[in-house]
């Protein structure tokens, strides 16, 4: 999953891409090394950032993907609004990191045939990274993602539809992301989605700035693979991609 950051102030690549045109030839850029689904967001979620206003977040999302709905399209929205906006257009996923719990999110989701991630944050982006506490974050990501999964399937979205995310970084410290790492394969048996890519965390262990974790963001996409994780959200698709041939031939050969 290859990200595109339409937005002035996301974390990695803050207004890079915050033209139509520059976001959709990064996206096609992207494809062409390999990314199966491209991420697409009009709303920073960053440790810190302020929410945008619906109307903005549709003028920066839609042209780009009015533009590049050939390819396999995920979204990264929580309003319920912009979900039918952008699956009318033709999006094939919602990515959510508000796990479908805005008002009049699942039905948006239910009355589609898209793939959904929910994920896990605790907090709002605003304020999730000052201090967060868990008695047992493995034990509290893995009960919300289950009751999560529920409420979607309840509302009749299909589990052949549904990915997890437990949230790296959103509402967590360094300790808690390396213990959901390690412990990433107990997390569900729905497909995990693992968003690992140039965070914070890495800065933390390696003291290295942001345009400076490729090496470390491909540590983790071989430790989230080896953990179970079905999808990897990354900036460096060609890099990763060679992470995955690697770790897949290794393993063939195994067996």
């Amino acid at each position: 999953m290859g990200v595109v950051n339409v937005t002035p102030d996301s974390f990695s690549d803050g207004g890079r891409f915050f033209k139509a045109k520059l976001a959709i030839a990064h996206a096609r850029k992207l494809a062409r090394e390999g990314a199966d689904i491209i991420d697409i967001g009009g709303e920073s979620t960053r440790p810190g950032a302020a929410p945008v206003s619906e109307k903005d977040e549709l003028e920066r999302v839609l042209p780009v993907l009015q533009e590049i709905s050939d390819l396999c399209v995920s979204v990264d929205t929580r309003r319920p609004a912009v979900m039918r906006a952008v699956l009318e257009a033709g999006a094939s996923m919602i990515n959510d990191v508000d796990a479908l719990g805005a008002p009049g999110a699942l039905e948006a989701v239910a009355q589609s045939s898209c793939a959904v991630c929910l994920m896990h944050k605790k907090g709002d982006p605003a304020t999730m990274q000052q201090d967060p506490h868990y008695d047992d974050v493995l034990g509290e990501v893995k009960a919300f993602l289950k009751e999560r999964v529920k409420a979607a399937q309840g509302a009749g979205i299909g589990p052949e539809r549904i990915t997890v995310d437990p949230g790296f970084g959103f509402g967590k410290t360094v300790e808690h992301n390396l213990e959901l790492l390690r412990r990433l394969s107990e997390l569900s048996d729905f497909p995990l989605v693992a968003g690992l890519s140039r965070k914070s965390t890495l800065g933390k262990l390696t003291g290295r700035p942001v345009d400076e974790r490729l090496a470390g963001s491909l540590a983790m996409a071989l430790l989230a693979l080896q953990g179970g994780a079905t999808i990897l959200r990354v900036h460096d698709i060609k890099e990763t991609r060679d992470v995955i041939a690697v770790w897949e031939a290794v393993r063939e050969n195994a067996t």
